[in-house]
């Protein structure tokens, strides 16, 4: 297994509607390498006969055959594309069909990723479990093994516990994790909280190296049964040099209840040993960088949990209406954290080891509403920066900011926007748009549940949260433009 340290040089992105074509657009028809497909069985037959440097086309459906593209089991992706000739599966985005998933089979995992350089864009993936039973609906992709430099962008996943999940797989020279994986861009969400006590967690990774999870809109995540407990993503299981940069992170925009934490290296935990890189699950992450990411509405638990995550980097994030802050937990972890802006506080628990600059911790509504346009709506423009502009250090691991603007003009602003006149930064949605250079009020404190974050669940019932303005996005750009048709 390949263990090149080096990442993936892909950076695509959304601007606008009149840059989708240009970005992620349609080839042409009739291109050398294009196979067209019409529905789930042609699909899969692509799939399974799919050669390097193939594009394979998600053609709309049939207007007599809407069930066309019903999925009754699971896709295994087993041929591998190159460095020089990946292979694509794509949908128009002005004109994606949607692939839902059926329980019929068991288990549902979409997308069973076992072979390296697949890139998957624009797709419309939607887990079909019945709203009363959601143990079945697990996986949009399950990305295992030796799917090295698999991408996933531009995407809209719903209905699934795990929407992105990465695990170790047994080859032929040992345990194998996939590496150098990239997620940009997606859409991931369920309407309503998840009806199991299976994990909940729309990107749940445990082992792999060089992990790229950017500018992604993570919101709605709950978990009705069990502990209650669900993260919007972790990279976990001895698992290295991972990336959560310029992510939105909504805990509640469509429903409250539960305990919803946001980015976390660790999460709660993993077991046993040999599931993990080199057989330890200590720590549970080594070298990681956490920059630019906007985190808010999460009232239950800390926005950023670091759990025995070694030698990690938590730069410029924001985070707005959190229950906690940032928790440095257990003695495995070794955390630098620098120009913060945070609901909470910074917490060292258990033996875990923190160095801070230049945070701004135990933030209050009347301080967010000062400085910012519409906190409470996540628009983040500037309202007085007399506090934050031009208050930071310069860091090599800080080239740009939420919306992928160089921070060149001297000393950077804390929190995730760099204010320097460039161009305007909308925080109300995301910026999938480039692939920056390989770096170099006091909450009430919830009772700590060992292993796992603090807090004490509450009851299972979700109510309806209010609602949070969403983001220009693709997925929803998409739905628009099929509505004015």
């Amino acid at each position: 297994m390949s263990r090149l340290r080096r990442s993936i040089p892909i950076g695509l992105g959304v601007l606008g509607l009149a840059s989708l074509t240009g970005v992620f657009g349609a080839p042409a028809r009739g291109q050398s390498g294009i196979v067209l497909v019409t529905s789930g069985a042609e699909l899969i037959a692509a799939i399974t006969a799919a050669e390097p440097g193939q594009t394979i086309q998600l053609e709309p459906a049939a207007p007599d055959a809407p069930e066309a593209y019903d999925l009754p089991h699971r896709v295994t992706i087993a041929r591998p594309g190159s460095a020089e000739a990946p292979i694509t599966l794509r949908a128009d985005p002005l004109d994606a069909p949607t692939l839902r998933f059926l329980p019929e089979a068991g288990i549902v995992e979409g997308f069973l990723v076992r072979a390296p350089y697949w890139s998957f864009e624009n797709l419309d993936l939607v887990g079909a479990c019945s709203e009363v039973d959601h143990d079945r609906c697990e996986h949009a992709f399950h990305i295992v093994g030796a799917a090295d430099h698999t991408t996933v962008r531009g995407s809209r996943m719903q209905g699934f516990n795990a929407q992105i999940k990465g695990n170790g797989e047994d080859g032929s020279s040992g345990r194998e994790w996939p590496d150098d994986v990239l997620i940009e861009g997606n859409e991931l969400f369920n309407d309503s909280p998840r009806n199991t006590g299976n994990p909940v967690t729309p990107i749940d990774v445990v082992g792999g190296r060089r992990w790229i999870v950017r500018a992604n809109y993570i919101h709605d995540f709950a978990k009705a049964g069990g502990n209650q407990i669900s993260y919007a993503a972790f990279l976990k299981g001895n698992s290295r040099d991972g990336r959560f940069e310029r992510n939105r992170v909504v805990c509640e925009a469509l429903h409250r209840g539960q305990i919803r934490l946001g980015l976390s290296f660790g999460g709660g935990g993993s077991s046993p040993d040999p599931i993990c890189e080199e057989g330890t699950c200590t720590p549970e992450h080594q070298g990681g960088l956490m920059r630019n990411n906007i985190i808010a509405h999460c009232p239950a638990d800390v926005g950023i949990y670091l759990n025995e995550a070694s030698d990690t980097r938590v730069y410029h994030n924001l985070l707005y209406d959190t229950g906690g802050g940032i928790d440095v937990r257990f003695a495995a972890s070794s955390v630098d954290l620098r120009g913060n802006l945070l609901s909470g506080r910074i917490r060292e628990r258990d033996g875990g080891r923190a160095t801070k600059a230049d945070n701004l911790e135990n933030l209050g509504a009347a301080d967010f509403a000062a400085w910012f346009t519409d906190p409470q709506q996540l628009d983040f423009g500037l309202r007085d920066g007399a506090a934050i502009v031009d208050r930071g250090q310069a860091l090599a691991d800080l080239p740009d900011d939420f919306c992928a603007n160089a921070r060149d003009d001297g000393a950077p602003d804390l929190g995730p926007v760099e204010f320097d006149g460039d161009r305007d930064c909308d925080t109300t949605r995301t910026h999938p748009i480039g692939l920056a250079p390989e770096p170099t009020g006091t909450p009430v404190a919830p009772t700590p549940t060992p292993g796992d974050p603090t807090a004490t669940p509450p009851g299972p019932t979700a109510t309806p949260a209010e609602p949070v303005r969403p983001p220009i996005y693709l997925p929803l750009l998409v739905a628009r433009a099929r509505s004015e048709r």
